[in-house]
């Protein structure tokens, strides 16, 4: 895009906004940067990270205050909005925390942008897999694709983790999951990423805000919270592994998602911006690449720490999923992504800093005690 030049990262301090706030510097754009430096995340001190690039222009402030967020946006262009409460479980607790952040948060924003003079001329979202709660399935038997909903307790009780097939019982093969599949999102978390996604795209779309949707699958990188015990799988299992402590693993570890490296996501964040073709859409960001949590924890314990054994809970965890990889043609055809890096590659470039970070306080057990005092997991 032409004469675009000032660029707003809400969320810019955090792991994938600091990232895109390097990069977009390096390519020549002015750079503000919006952040409430979150305790969960920045630690309780809420201090500016040492990584942040002193190029961009902060604003210490929150998406929720409208104050904070008439000021950020003054003279912008582009608006990327990273701003968000992430984790499934702990959402599952703090209702009203989740929606306000990521819900109000996004209502609070488009608010400001429609009624109040500005140059916003593109705004793009991080949305996330977890709108579509199961992915989707294929019934070799039936020859039929299936979108399942969520999982009976009755057959996780019994430890049946697969999905099976309504008509036939077989177990169903997850096959890859494209934009269209219908979303059954299966956690407070998930509501309100699908929440942040619709109003951006509905409200972009009625006042002829051009507005990008993108469906992160699972992230991990350098600068990712790993004391933060519900930010992703890599950075919890990291976290342990630092500790001398085992991952702890739901169900039986065949569970699969796809993991996806910081550059490809930043990658993606650039092309909607730079892509007439992806104003108004939402796009899959993935590998489309499959790998159980069981291999992603045995790859870390080797990288990091050889001999430390993963503890398989055979437990479940409400609002977790089975399946779920991308199907990332759309975005491939339309704005010529192309991940350059699998989890091997990908993690090896990690590796060292992971093992730079000092002092790295494991909260995992703290988290858990309180998921199953509240009955969110299942024996």
């Amino acid at each position: 895009m032409k004469n675009i030049d000032r660029i707003l990262v809400i969320g810019g301090c955090g792991f994938i906004g600091s990232h895109l706030v390097d990069k977009l510097l390096e390519k020549g754009y002015y750079v503000r940067i919006l952040d409430n430096l979150d305790a969960q995340v920045h630690g309780n001190d809420r201090k500016i990270p040492d990584y942040l690039n002193n190029n961009a222009e902060l604003i210490i402030g929150d998406i929720r205050n409208s104050e904070d967020v008439k000021k950020a946006i003054q003279d912008i262009d582009i608006i990327y909005n990273l701003a968000a409460a992430v984790g499934v479980g702990q959402s599952m607790y703090q209702i009203e925390h989740y929606i306000d952040v990521n819900t109000h948060g996004t209502s609070n924003l488009m608010d400001i942008i429609i009624n109040n003079e500005n140059c916003v001329k593109k705004i793009i979202v991080a949305s996330s897999m977890s709108i579509y709660g199961e992915g989707a399935y294929y019934c070799e038997n039936e020859d039929k694709i299936f979108f399942p909903k969520i999982r009976s307790v009755e057959h996780l009780k019994k430890h049946e983790w697969e999905l099976k097939c309504p008509s036939c019982s077989k177990i169903l093969k997850p096959i890859p999951t494209n934009e269209e599949k219908p979303l059954y999102s299966n956690s407070i978390y998930a509501q309100s990423k699908r929440h942040q996604e619709e109003i951006t795209l509905l409200i972009g779309k009625t006042y002829n805000i051009p507005a990008v949707a993108l469906r992160f699958f699972n992230v991990y990188g350098t600068r990712q919270a790993l004391s933060n015990p519900y930010t992703g799988v890599c950075a919890i299992f990291s976290s342990r592994i630092l500790n001398n402590k085992p991952p702890i693993i739901f169900e039986d570890g065949n569970q699969t998602r796809d993991f996806i490296y910081i550059d490809d996501i930043v990658q993606s964040l650039i092309l909607a911006m730079q892509k007439k073709v992806a104003n108004y859409k939402y796009y899959n960001v993935g590998t489309g690449t499959p790998i159980s949590i069981l291999k992603i924890a045995e790859i870390l314990i080797d990288l990091i720490k050889p001999g430390i054994k993963p503890i398989i809970k055979n437990q479940f965890r409400k609002g977790d999923v089975r399946h779920c990889y991308p199907d990332i043609s759309k975005i491939k055809q339309e704005l010529n992504f192309s991940p350059k890096f699998n989890f091997q590659e990908g993690i090896k470039r990690v590796i060292p800093w992971i093992r730079s970070q000092k002092n790295i306080k494991d909260l995992l057990n703290q988290s858990l005690s309180e998921l199953n005092r509240r009955g969110l997991t299942i024996e």
